[in-house]
């Protein structure tokens, strides 16, 4: 029988974490004092004796191992509880938010999406800006885990071919999770305060640093301000943009190279890939610029640089309102979110090696069209790749273009038009942040939107996040007798 107490468990805990975290902006509005510091105390205090009583309830049923029905909803029950909890200090805070609002910002959050409904963010009170982003930072080293120990166990997406890369250690699941959530981090950690100070240097003030090197390093985009990252600009534009870069690329090449693999981050196709699409896109979107408007080369080389990999890593940020570029690269934009950084890293929406795995299947097909006798096989990163993960690749590429059409006709339904329909869905199922049009666009946000479109697209962030699949199995009866 199923045995749902190992999983509360764990989740009590991970709730009682985010009750502890909520201290830390508490203390900002004290020092800040404006008389919003008991709104994190209310918050924490329901939060850690929420998690504590359900973790202490759970506590004889604790076990090293978990079923793989456990482990897939450990998975999303994660990422379920902790927006639930993480919406508290919106709702009691200054932004006097309705819960759903609330809940969207927080799934937005931990999902490190970066959509908001929130406007008037220049004059919200510190605490709570440092609480948005805490939940994009606690959300960003949260998935690098998940994605790193838990989807490839569970042959989630393609995901499996990256099984014990880096980490040999194939003990229980939990045990092998906190050997390489430690190590991860250290590097994370290590990144934040990097950008953090890289930031400082560019003139930013230290609150403005700190909060927006947790929102870049999780590629998760929340800013300080309505007019997102336009608020500052030159230096600090390059600043991000290497940064997200780091980000986007795959944590257990750092770990690697930490141990003396020096060249493992190159040696990766799937960085190769990412860094040349990259490179072409910018140079696309900076000629773009040149041509079409009086740019100067260096202005359309730093806001095509920026925005492009903001964009592609699923950061959000804007510094200009790129729907005034027009259709082409607003087209571009639209479709460059859809595919993302590398497998591991903080980045989010389809992933790159997914593209590399289907071009390389196709390339195969083409083969064996044009020699029928002849035995092909696609290869990966110079490995052969198994008919499982082409089949889980294939599977994953099925439910996102069916999700993201279902998504699309149900907010269709609920009034919105064409174009913010398709994008709202894309930008949630990939966790970008930014739509298009003046609605969701990088000069708007979605607060406009109705509550029932803010529940349908927080599922659709928490779909994204996971990778569809871990999602979808729970909803499935064969599943639960499995």
């Amino acid at each position: 029988m199923f045995d749902i107490r190992p999983v509360a468990y764990v989740i009590g805990l991970l709730v009682t974490a985010l009750g502890v975290c909520m201290l830390l902006p508490m203390l900002v509005d004290l020092a800040e004092g404006r008389g919003e510091w008991h709104v994190f105390l209310e918050s924490s205090l329901l939060t850690i004796l929420t998690g504590g009583m359900i973790a202490l309830a759970c506590a004889n049923r604790v076990q090293e191992g978990l079923s793989i029905q456990q482990t897939f909803l450990l998975t999303t029950g994660v990422w379920v509880a902790l927006p639930v909890f993480g919406a508290l200090p919106f709702v009691l805070g200054e932004t006097n938010a309705s819960y759903t609002d609330a809940f969207f910002e927080a799934m937005s959050g931990m999902t490190t999406t970066g959509s908001t409904v929130f406007s008037g963010l220049d004059t919200l009170p510190k605490g709570l800006l440092l609480w948005r982003g805490l939940l994009q930072w606690l959300g960003g080293v949260g998935i690098i885990v998940v994605a790193m120990v838990f989807l490839p166990e569970l042959k989630v997406g393609g995901m499996q071919i990256f099984r014990s890369e880096a980490f040999e250690t194939m003990g229980k699941i939990l045990p092998r999770a906190t050997q390489i959530s430690s190590s991860i981090s250290t590097i994370y950690i290590s990144l934040t305060l990097a950008c953090t100070v890289c930031y400082i240097f560019t003139g930013m003030g230290a609150f403005d640093a700190t909060v927006h090197a947790m929102t870049t390093v999780s590629t998760g985009g929340f800013a300080n301000y309505d007019a997102s990252f336009g608020a500052f600009s030159g230096s600090a534009e390059y600043v991000a943009s290497v940064f997200m870069v780091l980000a986007a690329l795959p944590f257990v090449r750092y770990v690697q190279m930490l141990n003396g693999s020096q060249t493992a981050l190159f040696r990766d196709s799937q960085v190769r890939a990412f860094l040349g699409t990259i490179f072409f896109l910018v140079a696309v979107t900076a000629v773009t610029l040149m041509w079409i408007f009086p740019h100067h080369p260096e202005q359309a080389f730093r806001e095509g640089l920026f925005n492009i990999t903001s964009i592609i890593s699923g950061t959000g940020y804007a510094s200009v309102d790129y729907m005034a570029w027009g259709p082409f690269l607003i087209a571009l934009f639209f479709f460059i979110g859809l595919i993302g950084g590398c497998a591991g890293s903080t980045a989010c929406s389809v992933k790159i090696f997914r593209y590399q795995l289907l071009f390389a299947s196709i390339k195969v097909q083409l083969r064996r069209i044009r020699s029928p006798n002849g035995v092909f096989v696609p290869r990966y990163d110079g490995r052969p790749v198994g008919h499982d993960v082409l089949s889980s690749v294939m599977s994953f590429f099925v439910f996102f273009v069916v999700s993201l059409g279902l998504l699309s006709v149900v907010l269709g339904m609920m009034g919105l038009d064409f174009i913010t329909s398709v994008s709202a869905a894309a930008t949630a199922l990939g966790n970008i942040g930014p739509g298009l049009g003046d609605q969701i666009g990088p000069a708007g946000n979605f607060a406009g939107l109705s509550d029932g479109a803010k529940w349908v697209l927080s599922f659709a962030m928490l779909l994204g996040r996971l990778e569809l699949l871990a999602v979808y199995a729970l909803f499935t009866v064969r599943f639960w007798r499995g």
